[in-house]
């Protein structure tokens, strides 16, 4: 009779505890706008790469023909995103983190100083050439001189990037 109610105790309290499991703890993320990375993550990185640098993703598109965007890692809860098929970072209006240059709410043209003319401009976008590829600024439509509302870095040239709409 022990053995029996030994065995079942032991039984509940594995079951019990392999429910527990620990959050998963994502490193802060800092944005180094010059060199084109998150956390030292460049936009050519692979999935893989990714992943394992940053265990907290929210969701991830495998590499497929028929993905829209092509395969990337997503963090949606701090509005990053990782497009690897088509070698691109993109950073929404909710990032949570840091950044080497603060781009995020800085009106059109304001960057001059750090970036320089941009390389092609748009009513609503700037891309930018830089040492790793391209730096691509979109503006919100309020006002004149419009704010950054999104980033995006490439290690692809102008010529060769292919954004996802």
């Amino acid at each position: 009779m022990r053995a029996l109610l030994l065995a079942l105790s032991l039984g509940c309290l594995t079951s019990a505890m392999g429910q527990l499991k620990a959050k998963v703890k994502c490193p802060d993320l800092y944005v180094d706008v010059l060199n084109g990375t998150v956390n030292e993550q460049k936009a050519n990185y692979t999935q893989g790469e990714i992943k394992e640098k940053f265990p907290c993703f929210t969701s991830v598109v495998e590499e497929a023909p028929d993905a829209k965007c092509g395969g990337g890692v997503f963090f949606k809860d701090k509005d990053v995103y990782f497009y690897t098929k088509r070698h691109y970072i993109e950073i929404g209006p909710k990032f949570i983190g840091k950044f080497s240059i603060v781009l995020l709410g800085t009106k059109r043209g304001g960057l001059f100083k750090s970036l320089g003319n941009p390389k092609i401009k748009d009513d609503l976008w700037e891309a930018f050439d830089t040492q790793y590829g391209t730096l691509v600024l979109h503006y919100d439509v309020k006002g004149a001189a419009g704010k950054v509302k999104m980033i995006q870095m490439s290690t692809e040239g102008t010529d060769t990037l292919q954004l996802c709409e």
